[in-house]
């Protein structure tokens, strides 16, 4: 599969349907294949932390998730086909369960919101088997707590449910760490890192407006609904100039 490197971080170069046919192969093989779903914020914070950088490049598929990557992909002539969001990759996953009866695991998100997210699935997607649920506040690898039985616990509860599909909702870094730190303990095909996807799936949150999702600007969005966020969206200028001043960046 054709790469682009962003500041020594591997992306690939795929459209969301590409990526859509790469994740059902994935759903046919034996092991569990990792997915990973960097946007311009995760990038920048992976720019300078090994750890970081290594544990994204080595997840099976890597989506181009930030429209930042997108535009400076392309400033710098080694373009990336389109922004595949890990919401959209996720939707994706869901509609290919749905047609093949596939199982999954909920496992994220603040007491009861992998629940609901469960039950809504299920209305949409009825062909799906629940295999079980879990919310993210717990003793873990992703918390950096050294006392780990609660999560052992949750990991047996995830192999004994038998998904072939699991969603991660914990948020950069955590969810990646968590992954990369479990991953040859779970059984399963598919396990994605999907950020907030589980709160949408909840109706705790929701998505910007298809207009904003077009232009690319649903960082926008968010930061109007939440102007504390400003601190984090500063990383979005300032990965642009990177990718002006230094040619080396995107390769």
């Amino acid at each position: 599969m054709e790469s682009v490197s962003v500041f020594g971080i591997r992306i690939d170069n795929i459209t969301l349907e590409e990526a859509s046919r790469t994740v059902e192969e994935y759903l046919m093989e034996d092991g569990l294949k990792t997915i990973s779903t960097p946007n311009t914020e995760i990038v920048m914070n992976a720019k300078d932390d090994e750890y970081l950088r290594r544990i994204i490049n080595e997840s099976d598929l890597v989506i181009p998730d930030g429209i930042g990557l997108i535009y400076g992909s392309r400033i710098r002539k080694k373009p990336l086909k389109e922004r595949v969001t890990g919401f959209d990759l996720s939707i994706k996953l869901l509609e290919i369960a749905n047609k093949k009866g596939y199982s999954l695991f909920l496992l994220g998100g603040k007491e009861g919101v992998a629940k609901r997210a469960g039950e809504n699935i299920k209305i949409k997607y009825p062909n799906i088997r629940l295999a079980g649920y879990h919310h993210g506040y717990f003793k873990g690898s992703h918390t950096g707590h050294k006392d780990y039985e609660e999560e052992l616990e949750i990991i047996d509860k995830i192999n004994k449910s038998k998904p072939d599909i699991i969603f991660v909702g914990f948020g950069f870094p955590r969810q990646e760490i968590w992954i990369a730190e479990n991953k040859n303990r779970i059984y399963g095909k598919v396990i994605i890192g999907n950020g907030g996807t589980m709160d949408i799936l909840s109706g705790d949150s929701k998505r910007a407006p298809e207009i904003f999702q077009k232009l690319g600007l649903e960082w926008l969005y968010r930061l109007i609904r939440e102007p504390k966020r400003i601190k984090r969206q500063v990383v979005l200028p300032k990965f642009m100039l990177y990718v002006l001043f230094f040619k080396d960046a995107i390769q």
